[in-house]
């Protein structure tokens, strides 16, 4: 008596139990299911069950099998595999997987196929691909702030992954999307520490901006921040040189900025999940620890580590700052340090931010991801998100709209 290894490919409109009832066939004349796999796009189903059996019993499968599939108004196929190449597969898992994930307000055809293309070039396989936004609407005018992503689950050992790497984020610069390449191994599905820059991260302005502004010294200010965010001058340099010209501001000013802070896209959505979810989440920011604390009592995040303003007794600033400065340095001392009182491994945190100050706890992190980042951030960074809000990040972690 010889085996027969069977591919049925089952394909139609969906409906509540076609997957039972063509398993119960399987069961009653014993068929060994050595791989099954199920999709639903748009209430068509796709299913496909390779089986093993006997092979004076697959005559009858195959017969009972098609004639429920015409009762199901449903279609079948059947192929059969050989044992060369079904060892072939069984060979190829124990190569690498990497999970491929696409973001951005829409994706396109275009989008998808460099992709591809750049995934087979490297000599892999897609094994799966999976929507994890919620559906685009058909009229996209009406509500602009749409998001579309997609996961693809990717088989095989990249030829060059570097290469591969830099072809991601040249092609996602160039057709305007974002695109995260990561292996997809047990630290990935176990973050635990999620680490935050606030200005121009959470926030949508540089809070010394605003405070310069209310002193008026804006422009002489802002020209000190966007030099030390291109990394062309030291942060602790730059930071001393703004505090120093806030010199007789009233401290009172602080409690209006911060009521009025222009808050990130998606800051409100991630945090709720996050929170829900289990997550550990810090500022870890070169701004201002009063603003940290109002974003913190504002969406619960659990640390703050930021800079102290010398306050005088005449309730103005002194142009001084107290403790050390929070510096890209110290952001990655922070980094570790909290995961380390949290019992993570470093593997298992994640660092969000914009500028060169961030680059060495997004170097550090198990994921670091520019966030809306400067030129040589974006460069240097693994991951990046430019076109969509902060909450886009939870896509790189491999949530769901359908169950956020």
């Amino acid at each position: 008596m010889t085996t027969e290894l069977i591919l049925l490919n089952i394909s139609g409109p969906d409906k509540s139990g076609i997957t039972a009832s063509l398993t119960d066939i399987l069961a009653r004349y014993e068929a060994k299911i050595l791989d099954i796999g199920q999709a639903d796009i748009h209430h068509t189903l796709s299913l496909g069950i390779l089986i093993k059996t006997d092979s004076d019993r697959s005559g009858n499968i195959l017969k009972e099998i098609l004639f429920k599939t015409r009762d199901l108004q449903v279609q079948v196929s059947f192929d059969i595999v050989s044992e060369e190449a079904y060892n072939e597969w069984v060979g190829r898992q124990g190569k690498g997987r990497y999970i491929v994930t696409m973001l951005g307000r829409e994706i396109t055809a275009r989008q998808i196929s460099e992709v591809a293309r750049i995934i087979s070039e490297q000599g892999l396989n897609i094994e799966t691909i999976t929507r994890l936004t919620g559906r685009m609407p058909l009229d996209e005018e009406q509500q602009p702030l749409t998001k579309g992503c997609i996961e693809m689950s990717v088989r095989g050992t990249p030829a060059d992954r570097e290469q591969m790497q830099a072809d991601f984020m040249r092609l996602a610069s160039e057709l305007n999307f974002d695109i995260s390449l990561q292996e997809d191994n047990m630290y990935r599905r176990s973050r635990r520490l999620i680490c935050f820059d606030m200005d121009s991260t959470l926030i949508r302005t540089e809070v010394i901006d605003e405070l310069a502004d209310r002193a008026g010294v804006g422009a002489e200010v802002r020209a000190i921040t966007e030099s030390a965010m291109r990394g062309e001058i030291d942060f602790q340099e730059s930071f001393t040189r703004r505090v120093a010209l806030l010199k007789g501001l009233d401290v009172n000013v602080m409690k209006d900025i911060a009521e009025n802070l222009p808050i990130t896209e998606g800051v409100e959505r991630m945090m709720t999940v996050l929170k829900r979810s289990g997550y550990k989440t810090a500022i870890l920011s070169g701004g201002f620890t009063y603003f940290g604390e109002y974003l913190k009592k504002r969406f619960g995040f659990d640390y703050v580590y930021a800079n102290e303003l010398e306050v005088g007794e005449d309730g103005k600033l002194t142009g001084r700052y107290l403790g050390d400065i929070v510096d890209g340095r110290r952001k990655k001392e922070l980094l570790r340090l909290i995961a380390q009182v949290e019992n993570i491994d470093i593997a298992q945190t994640i660092a969000v931010g914009d500028g060169a100050n961030d680059l060495p706890m997004l170097s550090t992190a198990g994921l670091g991801i520019a966030f809306h980042a400067k030129p040589k951030v974006k460069a240097e960074a693994s991951q990046s998100i430019s076109t969509i809000g902060i909450d886009g990040v939870l896509y790189f972690l491999g949530f769901k709209d359908s169950y956020i």
